[in-house]
């Protein structure tokens, strides 16, 4: 494929997001050195939903949340993974998928992820020690190997409801924690985290939109606040989001969540209107083109996924427990 060819290609998704040909021309000699280096080395790359739309449409295979991309990449007959994410995501990849290389194109840390540790949840326990410890999938391996269960956006509620105690430690996000709250039975315990793009909302950015888009539908994600969360039309995880816009007779949205949601929409549903505003990720958006090429190319040690096995089994159990709670009706 010659450089002419790459950059059509990259022009016509691209262009779904502002793109000109002459800006798809300037990355072309990566993404066709990239796509060539992953074929050859038996490699898949994993995008998440809030990375740059040059990653996500121009050398990912797969674009998804965190854990729906480990749970492929598990399923794929592949060497290799590069998980173009913060890194207690390139984690989750490797616990599910141990026998394969897992690399991550930049070092980037998560306010939330970072806002607990395993020696955290270990005070916690000894504090409360009749209370089940649930993680949300933003977490360490460290901190998941500390817990009894892990959760998604997706199915918190499902989690936190299936398990047998009546007191519940969620960590580390605090306000999909008290959006949960009115939500179950169980009496919550909270630990102060949050997530650097969605605690920056507030309600008067929703009602801003309102007036000036009354036909439009907000959708927010549940990490938000909850004064944020009961003045939208509907609250969920990133691939809920999405689901409801493509599925939606409507045609304008606001989605109040990292930008990188917005591109995925304006790329997959051209006859859907973004408006409104969003807010950047600094950690997701610190990786870029260069950084895949490096990590097929030359990795670096801190690019390669490694878990110690002591952690690595007790991580995994919180995630086989989840899928064992999902099932029960």
């Amino acid at each position: 494929m010659d450089l002419r060819i790459e950059s059509e290609r990259l022009f016509k998704r691209l262009s779904k997001v502002g793109w000109t040909i002459e800006d798809c021309s300037l990355i072309a000699p990566m993404t066709l050195e990239i796509n060539m280096l992953k074929k050859e080395q038996d490699a898949i790359i994993l995008s998440h939903s809030y990375q740059s739309p040059d990653i996500m449409y121009g050398v990912a295979d797969y674009i998804g949340d965190s854990y729906g991309l480990s749970i492929i990449a598990s399923e794929k007959k592949c060497r290799k993974i590069v998980f173009c994410s913060v890194h207690f995501m390139g984690e989750t990849a490797k616990l599910l998928s141990p026998e394969k290389e897992v690399l991550v194109p930049s070092i980037q840390g998560c306010s939330l992820a970072e806002s607990i540790t395993a020696e955290d949840v270990k005070m916690l326990r000894k504090k409360h020690p009749k209370a089940g410890v649930v993680c949300y999938v933003n977490t360490s391996a460290a901190v998941k190997a500390e817990s009894d269960v892990c959760c998604t956006s997706s199915n918190v509620i499902k989690i936190v409801e299936a398990m047998p105690q009546k007191d519940i430690i969620f960590i580390p996000d605090a306000l999909m924690g008290k959006n949960m709250m009115s939500m179950t039975s169980k009496n919550i315990m909270l630990w102060e985290g949050t997530c650097i793009v969605h605690d920056k909302f507030s309600p008067e950015t929703v009602h801003e939109v309102r007036r000036m888009y009354p036909k439009a539908k907000i959708l927010a994600h549940t990490e938000c606040a909850p004064d944020v969360i009961k003045e939208v039309d509907m609250a969920g995880s990133t691939s809920q989001m999405l689901k409801y816009v493509k599925e939606s007779a409507e045609n304008e949205f606001m989605l109040v969540t990292e930008c990188g949601l917005g591109d995925r929409v304006r790329a997959e549903n051209p006859d859907k209107k973004v408006v409104g505003t969003c807010n950047l990720c600094p950690y997701m958006k610190g990786i870029m083109l260069k950084d895949i090429l490096t990590a097929l190319k030359r990795p670096r040690k801190e690019q390669v996924i490694t878990i110690p096995e002591s952690i690595a089994k007790k991580a995994k159990a919180t995630l086989v427990r989840m899928f064992e709670l999902e099932q029960i009706k």
